[in-house]
C-alpha cells in the first residue's frame, strides 16, 4: 500500500500540472489513508490549500482535478465530498492482485529501504550495583522495539546499553564494603545483589553523615581513576555482578545490547573540556568550566551553564554524554542516534546537543534525537511503588506476570478439563505473561504516563497481548481442525473478495508498511500496537461472518489465504514488538 500512496500521489500531481500548469508541479498533494471508510480508502486534501492561490472556489478546484486525473487501473472513479475533498476507493481487483502478488513473501509486501543508515539507539542503561526496577521497563523495551523495526527495514543498527558504571558511588561502596565485607572486592560470587544493594544504601548514609568516610570515598575515587590494581579489580567484580544480574533480566525479555558504560569514555573527558576551550566556548563560573546555554535561564533569569568540569577538576554526565556523542559520529559512523530515556531527561539533552551542535560535532547529515517516555503509575496515579513504599523491582514485576498468567491459564485448563504438560503451562504462561507486560505498555503513547493493572493487561478482551496471542491461536486451529497446510494453500491461488470484511481485512493486511514506515519516522511504537490491534478485530468480523472451512470454492481457498496471510501479519509485528506468537494457548 505504500506503492499504492505514492502512485497515487503522483496521479494527483500530475492532474494539478494538466489542470493549471507547470508552477503547481512541486504542490503536495496532501494524500492521507480515509478517516473513515464509507469515503473510502485515501483522501486528496490540495484542493482546500490552493483555494487561496488559485482564487477559486475549492470544489471547482476539485472537479478541474478529477476532470484531469486517471486513476482507473486501479481505483474506482474518484468522489469529490463536501467542499473539496477528492476520495479514492481501490478496485476489488487490485486488492486481489496486490495480496496475490506477496503470496510466500516472509517480509509480507515490506521492502527494505533504498539508503540504510548506521543508527545507534541508547536505551535500558541502568546503574552498577542497583537493582534493575520498574523505571528500567520503558526504556528497556521501547528501545528494544525501535530497533527491531529499524533492523526490519535494513538499517545497520547498533544497540548500547550504556551502564552507570563510574562516579563517586564506587568509591562510596568499596570503602564500605573494605570494611564491612572486604570478601566481596577480591572473590566472585561473594554476595548476590540483593546484598550489594543493600550495602550501597548503607554505603550512601555513611556518606551523607560522615565527613571522614566521604574522604575516604573520594580519595578511592582518585585511585580507581588513576587504575590502582586492588581498586579496579574490586570495582571490576562489582561490575560483572551486576552485569549477571541485568542479563537474567534480559534473557528473560529478549533483549540483546552492546554494553558500552560510561567508564568506557573516561579517557575522552579531558579531551572534550579542550576543545570547548579552543572554539571560545567555556567560561568560568565558581571555578567550574561551563558552557553558558543560548534559551535556559536560572530562576534569576540569567543565562544557565551545562557545567563540563566541576570546581575540583572532576567531570560530570553533561561531559561523559558529550564525548560519548562525538565518539558515535566520528568513531561509530552513526547517521542518525537515538536516545530512549524518561521525560525527566529532556532538559539535559536538549543541552547537550546545543553544545555539540554550536561546538560544531553533529554534521547536518547526523540525527540526534531524544525520545521521552512518561512514568509507569499505580492504580493511585503515582509513580509506582511497592506498598512499603519502595520502587518496584523489575525482576519482581515480570515474576508476578508470568505467575498471574500461570493462575489463569490452569483456571482455564480445569475448567474446560483439559490436560497439558508442565512444559506447555510454563511456556505459554511466560509468553503471555511477559508479552501482556511489554504490549501494556508499548500500546500506550511513549510521551504519556500510564497505569500497571495486571488485571487489563492479561485480559483476553481489549487492546491487549492475550487479544492478539488468542486470534493468531484462533487460526492455527483453522489450521489444525481442517487438516490445512497453510505452507502451500496460497500458490497459485485466484483470490476473490466480495464481502465487506473481507475487503476490509485484505485492505489493513496490506498497510503494514505504511505503519512501519511511520513508526521509523516518529519513534512511536503503539502505532504498531494499534495496527495489531485492528488487524485481530478485522479478523474477529471477518471470521464471525465469513464461513472458512465450509465455504466452496473460490471464496474457501481466498479465506484461507486471509487467514494465513492475517496469521503471518500477527506474528511478524509482534515479534517486532519482541512478543512471540503461540500455536496453542
Amino acid at each position: 500500500m505504500k506503492a499504492t500512496i505514492e502512485q497515487l500521489k503522483k496521479r494527483v500531481s500530475a492532474a494539478l500540472v494538466a489542470a493549471f500548469g507547470d508552477e503547481l508541479a512541486e504542490t503536495d498533494p496532501l494524500l492521507v489513508p480515509a478517516s473513515n471508510p464509507k469515503f473510502g480508502d485515501y483522501q486528496a486534501n490540495v484542493a482546500m490549500s490552493l483555494a487561496k492561490p488559485l482564487k477559486q472556489q475549492p470544489r471547482a478546484i476539485a472537479e478541474q482535478i478529477v476532470a484531469n486525473l486517471d486513476v482507473s487501473d486501479f481505483c474506482e472513479p474518484p468522489q469529490i465530498a463536501g467542499p473539496g475533498f477528492i476520495n479514492f476507493t481501490l478496485t476489488h481487483a487490485y486488492i486481489e492482485s496486490q495480496l496475490s502478488s506477496i503470496i510466500g513473501f516472509a517480509r509480507l509486501g515490506v521492502e527494505k529501504i533504498d539508503n540504510p543508515q548506521r543508527v545507534v539507539v541508547d536505551f535500558s542503561s541502568p546503574n552498577i550495583a542497583k537493582e534493575m526496577h520498574v523505571g528500567h521497563l520503558r526504556s528497556t523495551i521501547i528501545g528494544d522495539s525501535i530497533a527491531r523495526i529499524l533492523e526490519f527495514l535494513g538499517h545497520d543498527v547498533l544497540r548500547l546499553n550504556h551502564v552507570g558504571d563510574w562516579g563517586t558511588q564506587f568509591g562510596m561502596l568499596i570503602t564500605y564494603l573494605r570494611e564491612a565485607y572486604p570478601d566481596a572486592l577480591t572473590t566472585a560470587d561473594a554476595l548476590d545483589i540483593g546484598d550489594l544493594v543493600a550495602f550501597y544504601k548503607k554505603a550512601k548514609q555513611r556518606f551523607d553523615e560522615d565527613e571522614q568516610f566521604r574522604e575516604a570515598s573520594r580519595q578511592e575515587v582518585v585511585q580507581l581513576q588513576a587504575k590502582s590494581e586492588d581498586t579496579l579489580q574490586a570495582w571490576q567484580l562489582l561490575c560483572e555482578q551486576s552485569r549477571r544480574e541485568f542479563q537474567k533480566i534480559y534473557d528473560l525479555l529478549d533483549i540483546h545490547l552492546n554494553e558500552r558504560g560510561e567508564s568506557f569514555y573516561n579517557a575522552y573527558l579531558p579531551e572534550v573540556v579542550a576543545d570547548l576551550d579552543k572554539l571560545g566556548l567555556l567560561e568560568e563560573d565558581q571555578g567550574a568550566q561551563c558552557v553558558f546555554l543560548e534559551g535556559f535561564t536560572n530562576k534569576s533569569g540569567d543565562p544557565q551553564p551545562l557545567i563540563v568540569q566541576k570546581s575540583d577538576g572532576g567531570y560530570n554526565y553533561a561531559t561523559t554524554d558529550l564525548a560519548a556523542l562525538r565518539y558515535r559520529i566520528d568513531k561509530d559512523g552513526a547517521d542518525r542516534i537515538i536516545y530512549v530515556t524518561d521525560m525527566g531527561q529532556a532538559t539535559h539533552f536538549a543541552q547537550v546537543f546545543q553544545v555539540a551542535t554550536r561546538a560544531g560535532w553533529i554534521p547536518e547529515t547526523v540525527e540526534v534525537v531524544h525520545v521521552p517516555f512518561g512514568l509507569v503509575q499505580g492504580e493511585d496515579g503515582k509513580k509506582l511503588k511497592t506498598r512499603s513504599g519502595e520502587t518496584v523491582r523489575l525482576r519482581d514485576l515480570l515474576d508476578e506476570a508470568v505467575g498471574r498468567a500461570r493462575a489463569d491459564l490452569e483456571q482455564r485448563l480445569h475448567d474446560e478439563s483439559r490436560h497439558e504438560s508442565e512444559e506447555f503451562i510454563d511456556r505459554v504462561a511466560e509468553v503471555v505473561g511477559i508479552g501482556a507486560v511489554k504490549y501494556a505498555d508499548l500500546s500506550q503513547n511513549r510521551t504519556s504516563s500510564y497505569i500497571f493493572s495486571y488485571d487489563k493487561m492479561l485480559a483476553l478482551q481489549g487492546n491487549t497481548a492475550p487479544y492478539l496471542l488468542y486470534a493468531y491461536v484462533r487460526i492455527q486451529g483453522i489450521s489444525r481442525k481442517g487438516d490445512v497446510d497453510f505452507g502451500h494453500i496460497g500458490a497459485g491461488a485466484q483470490l476473490k473478495f466480495r464481502e465487506e470484511t473481507e475487503l476490509a481485512l485484505a485492505k489493513h493486511i496490506l498497510s503494514l508498511g505504511e505503519t512501519i514506515g511511520a513508526v521509523e519516522a516518529d519513534l512511536l511504537p503503539n502505532r504498531l500496537c494499534q495496527y495489531l490491534f485492528e488487524l485481530s478485530q478485522k479478523f474477529n468480523q471477518f471470521y464471525d461472518r465469513c464461513p472458512v472451512l465450509q465455504a466452496k470454492e473460490p471464496e474457501r481457498t481466498s479465506r484461507l489465504v486471509l487467514c494465513d496471510f492475517t496469521a503471518r501479519t500477527l506474528k511478524l509485528g509482534l515479534s517486532l514488538l519482541g512478543i512471540p506468537v503461540l500455536e496453542r494457548m
